[in-house]
């Protein structure tokens, strides 16, 4: 329903409207003309109107169960919804139906049963967090959200991965064990070395995937056609590795999603051709990302890599998919993550992406255009002037998604913050109006507009802190939001683009893909290793509370900076992926990255099977290359060094060959993965002619893969 700020396409039917509504709830009756001189002469007695909604359908998911909303073409929903109408940030849908989470008293067998009967499709269950997730039909929410038991229903938000595609200009030719597309990633971060220096290529090691989807696309390239080039492994792979890639869980044919997976899968056997491969999705909510990311660990996986963002994993604190990557880790799997692609740089090369204000700062007032309930706005200014507006530049053609976030746990919330995006002409043109203390119990706001007016528009942000009708409090908690273009550069704030007053501008790095115990992976382009890619997302990032655990609220902990991205590595190489007529296709972004850095992690293992996860992270993180001047924030220790990451976890413990013939003392060096040095010749009284008198380094010492063993071999008697 709109609210008294909706100002879009506003016309007499539609006041009246909304004067009888709120007549009705101030017991005012409205007769024609004579209703805004009866509203006028009663407001100075009238409380103010309360924020519309549903009692435990968020603002969306109420919308959307209208009669005239639900029936309606898919744009006109988004539009309706603040949201796009399809990609990152559009309603998660499941065949044609919105997935939602169904936050209940308990996930009984009994609940289970009555949602189904109420006609939700469920693809999860959480006892943990007592949810279940399911595909629910427009007409069936309301029915959905009175179960017993239910406590509240909330849309999900498609997230999204770290890709771009684009053509090049040549082709590749067709090699083994590769395949007939090899990611430049190959040579630029010297795997090709690694694998011919220390005789590795993955073999025993399994890679864990997880993305959209795998199989599921209408494009004209399949998996079959993979295989059949030598692309990805499988029976009829050219180059010989004939085990499939194992998918523990994939999405529907027709799902819309782009088969993402499959691309990252290519990836790494580039890399490690001969490195097992599996594959779950990460498109069914965040419960049943963590569920998969602990099947691929249960499968086998030691390396597990991903490439998407959940819009509300949290910024302030570990979510759920975090639990899952901590399981994993703590259990032997090393796990990469995609940075993401939400860097914005200003023309002085400055990150502009985000803005964080250590407190929210009440302006006392609103701009034109808001909701009539929204009365404190926040102060952008950290100064001592007021602003209670954000400006932002759109151009035509363009989307702007905005996330809202604010330090206070989840299941723990006391405040609730809703956001309003408004044009010159005071227009409202897109809302959040979670309520996130009595329905999501999650501090998180998200709204998306697409600008299809023909030309840019300037827009302006406006943050409420609602306390009215199942509202929240008074708090000023530490409020963060972030522009997430996954890629793009056209949409930026046009103001407050510079720390200060304690305000932070710039890091975008959130959620799982900056965890601890996360390898986040920057994005440095194929041609070139003396920059990352301009939408690499920024770090650091800084945890207020503890992990999300159930649903109890985490306490608060001493703040946590985690300087990430880790490491960097290679975007924009040949793929499959993307179908003709690009030639060659190349897949850009951190997506591509990350499954690079996996690939070089399946090196490693091989190559030291008892290798701590630990032990594989710092091998690549204490020989990467730097990036040109860049620091930390931006590609974290800098690009991969597969040789070199390879060779310092490969030790020789140098054997003992004083006495042995020359060509003996050569095979133990070898075999002990060490290297013939220098080999002089002495007379000696006491060793046979041919044999060797000493030895440097000396036996039983540990040093690096193919340190040098110089030798001396006797000449026998001198005459």
């Amino acid at each position: 329903m709109l609210g008294w700020g909706d100002s879009e396409d506003f016309d007499e039917g539609k006041l009246m409207r909304l004067l009888q509504i709120s007549a009705k709830r101030w017991g005012i009756v409205v007769f024609g003309g004579l209703a805004l001189a009866l509203l006028s002469s009663s407001a100075a007695s009238a409380p103010a109107p309360a924020r519309p909604g549903s009692a435990k359908l968020t603002f969306r998911l109420a919308a959307l169960a209208s009669s005239d909303l639900r029936s309606a073409p898919r744009a006109e929903q988004a539009a309706a919804l603040s949201l796009p109408a399809r990609g990152p940030g559009s309603l998660l849908r499941v065949n044609g139906n919105p997935l939602v989470q169904i936050r209940t008293d308990g996930t009984s067998a009994a609940t289970r049963k009555a949602l189904e009967a109420a006609g939700a499709r469920i693809v999860n269950v959480s006892a943990k967090y007592r949810t279940f997730t399911a595909a629910v039909p427009a007409a069936n929410l309301q029915r959905i959200s009175a179960v017993g038991g239910v406590q509240a229903v909330t849309d999900i938000l498609t997230p999204m991965t770290s890709s771009w595609g684009g053509g090049g200009i040549s082709a590749l030719r067709s090699t083994c064990p590769q395949g007939v597309k090899v990611s430049e990633g190959d040579v630029q971060l010297r795997a090709n070395l690694a694998r011919s220096a220390y005789g590795v290529n993955g073999a025993g090691v399994k890679v864990g995937i997880l993305s959209d989807s795998f199989d599921t696309s209408t494009a004209t390239i399949h998996a079959a056609n993979d295989v059949a080039s030598g692309d990805l492994p499988g029976s009829g792979n050219t180059c010989g590795f004939t085990t499939p890639v194992q998918v523990l869980s994939d999405l529907a044919p027709g799902s819309g999603q782009e088969d993402e997976g499959r691309a990252m899968a290519q990836i790494v056997h580039d890399l490690a051709p001969g490195a097992s491969l599996a594959f779950a999705t990460a498109f069914a909510g965040e419960s049943a990302f963590a569920d998969n990311i602990v099947a691929l660990k249960a499968a086998g996986a030691k390396v597990i890599v991903d490439d998407v963002s959940y819009f509300d994993e949290p910024f302030f604190q570990d979510g759920l998919v975090t639990a899952g990557v901590n399981t994993a880790t703590a259990t032997g799997a090393t796990y990469f993550s995609s940075a993401a692609n939400n860097n914005i740089l200003d023309g002085s090369g400055n990150a502009i992406s985000s803005f964080e204000a250590p407190a929210f700062r009440d302006s006392a007032s609103c701009p034109l255009g808001s909701p009539s309930y929204a009365i404190h706005c926040m102060d952008f200014n950290p100064g001592a002037a007021t602003d209670n507006t954000y400006g932002i530049s759109v151009p035509n053609n363009r989307t702007v998604r905005i996330d809202l976030q604010w330090a206070e746990p989840w299941y723990g919330v006391a405040t609730d913050l809703d956001a309003y995006l408004i044009d010159s002409a005071n227009v409202l043109r897109a809302k959040s109006e979670y309520f996130n203390v009595t329905i999501t119990q999650t501090p998180f706001e998200f709204l998306a507009w697409s600008n299809t007016t023909g030309v840019t528009q300037n827009v302006n942000l406006a943050i409420n802190r609602y306390s009215g009708f199942n509202g929240g409090g008074t708090a000023t908690p530490r409020i963060k939001f972030a522009f997430f273009e996954n890629g793009g550069q056209t949409v930026v704030p046009t103001e407050y683009t510079t720390s200060s007053g304690g305000d932070i501008v710039g890091p975008t790095i959130y959620g799982h893909n900056g965890a601890g115990n996360t390898m986040s992976t920057a994005a440095v382009p194929y041609n070139n290793s003396a920059a990352p890619e301009v939408y690499s997302s920024r770090g650091p990032l800084t945890l207020y509370f503890g992990p999300v655990n159930g649903t109890t609220p985490a306490p608060a902990i001493s703040p946590t900076t985690l300087n990430k991205p880790d490491i960097a590595a290679t975007d924009g190489g040949s793929n499959t992926f993307f179908p003709p007529p690009c030639s060659p296709c190349r897949f850009y972004g951190t997506s591509a990255a990350a499954p690079h850095a996996a690939a070089v992690a399946a090196l490693e293992l091989q190559a030291k099977p008892t290798a701590s996860v630990t032990q594989v992270k710092n091998a690549q993180i204490s020989t990467a290359s730097a990036v040109g001047a860049f620091t930390h924030p931006a590609v974290g220790a800098g690009l991969i060094n597969a040789k070199a990451a390879v060779g310092s976890l490969v030790k020789c413990k140098v054997p003992k060959v004083t006495g042995k013939k020359l060509a003996a003392a050569k095979t133990a060096i070898k075999k002990a993965k060490c290297a013939v040095g220098r080999i002089s010749k002495a007379f000696s009284r006491r060793v046979k002619k041919g044999r060797v008198i000493s030895q440097k380094p000396a036996a039983g010492k540990t040093v690096a893969f193919g340190t040098k063993v110089n030798l001396v071999v006797s000449k026998g008697k001198r005459r």
